[in-house]
């Protein structure tokens, strides 16, 4: 992750802590007046025959390599794509295949992330108040979506302005790129209507710029997409990590080996097409490919490392976690369905063709239903 990413997202986190510091300190001096809730939160490992130290042990040791590999796997595919003709950025079937992983993007938010957060600020553990009287998990999802879009903009202008000194020529191609990826789709003419004098008067004012400096802009944009969405994705990787590699149930780590290796694959399929089109240089990539690659094993071996001490259902846990859950949740809502999904269904190639539409629409639903059945187990 670059330093102006790391420098942009840290109010994020120094938000969330400000926040949880007083309720994590009501949480300790209140306890749960429910004696069923009370046998729960004491000891939430012990769960009958799913409770099995050396097998998970086991389980969690394999799953370590295994969704390391398929991390890799996903985000490299697309980066080798250039030797395959067929899936190249400016072919159809890329933009079917990121369709897809944008829609396994946008279920890991909805189906996994956000009802984990609804778990952890909800649970029995947490006294009724304020925990149950206020819907934190949305409330903090709706401020990671708009933070994001602040964050999103701001570096979007800040490598803008440094790239081209704040001159003109820049504003111009970032209104060429807006202009580019609304309906009108780049018609520097009248659509007539009765407004052919207005434009034309306009664009005697305003110049069309040249094609460099649209794509200059352009390609700023997808930097700044990538960097955004690979933080969103390292939060929730190191904290599902971290809740296996705790977890001493086997009936719990099992199916989360295989559905984290399905999410990796086809997750770090889409990051590696936003990785793709952002070209950057091999020492950029290798460090966002280490990254995302890495994060969920990071998040297991630590979990193993802090087992005798991290309780999932201790109060701390349950609120750091889940706050970090609700604003990764509303980070991948906004990355998936803005910057994703909705920049290349309104850009030029999906609106000059209604098959090539219909096509990702399928995809997506593909993706989002697969990560969706997903659920029932991780």
């Amino acid at each position: 992750m670059s330093p102006r990413t790391q420098l942009a997202l840290l109010p994020l986190a120094t938000l969330l802590l400000l926040v949880a510091t007083p309720f994590l300190a009501y949480a300790q001096q209140t306890a749960p007046t429910d004696p069923a809730a009370t046998d729960v939160c004491a000891d939430p490992s012990v769960d009958g025959a799913c409770h099995n130290v050396p097998k998970a042990l086991r389980l969690k040791l394999i799953a370590i390599p295994t969704i390391l590999v398929a991390s890799v796997i996903g985000v490299c595919l697309p980066l080798f794509s250039r030797s395959v003709p067929a899936l190249r950025p400016d072919r159809n079937l890329f933009v079917v295949v990121k369709a897809f992983a944008s829609g396994v993007i946008l279920a890991t938010g909805y189906m996994h992330v956000l009802p984990d957060s609804f778990n952890n600020l909800s649970s029995p553990c947490l006294p009724k108040k304020p925990w149950g009287d206020f819907p934190f998990t949305t409330f903090v999802a709706m401020l990671a979506a708009v933070f994001t879009l602040m964050v999103d903009s701001l570096m979007l202008t800040f490598y803008s302005r440094s790239s081209k000194g704040g001159n003109t020529s820049g504003r111009r191609a970032g209104a060429a790129v807006a202009d580019h990826e609304s309906s009108a789709h780049g018609h520097w003419h009248s659509h007539g209507h009765g407004h052919g004098d207005i434009v034309a008067a306009e664009s005697a004012v305003v110049p069309k710029p040249d094609g460099d400096e649209v794509s200059k802009v352009q390609l700023r944009r997808n930097r700044v997409v990538v960097q955004v969405l690979e933080m969103g994705i390292v939060v929730h990787s190191v904290v599902i990590g971290l809740g296996m590699g705790a977890s001493q149930s086997v009936c719990t780590i099992r199916p989360l080996v295989a559905a984290m290796c399905f999410h990796q694959l086809f997750e770090g399929m889409g990051l590696g097409g936003c990785i793709l089109q952002a070209e950057y240089g091999m020492k950029m990539k290798s460090a966002l490919v280490f990254f995302f690659s890495t994060t969920t094993p990071f998040g297991i071996a630590l979990g193993l490392a802090l087992t005798k001490v991290y309780k999932e259902n201790s109060p701390t846990a349950l609120i750091v976690v889940g706050l970090l859950n609700a604003a990764s949740a509303g980070l991948l809502h906004y990355m998936a369905l803005v910057e994703l999904l909705a920049a290349d269904f309104m850009g030029p190639k999906l609106q000059g063709s209604v098959r090539l539409q219909l096509v990702c629409f399928l995809a997506v639903l593909l993706g989002a239903g697969g990560m969706s059945v997903m659920a029932k187990w991780a």
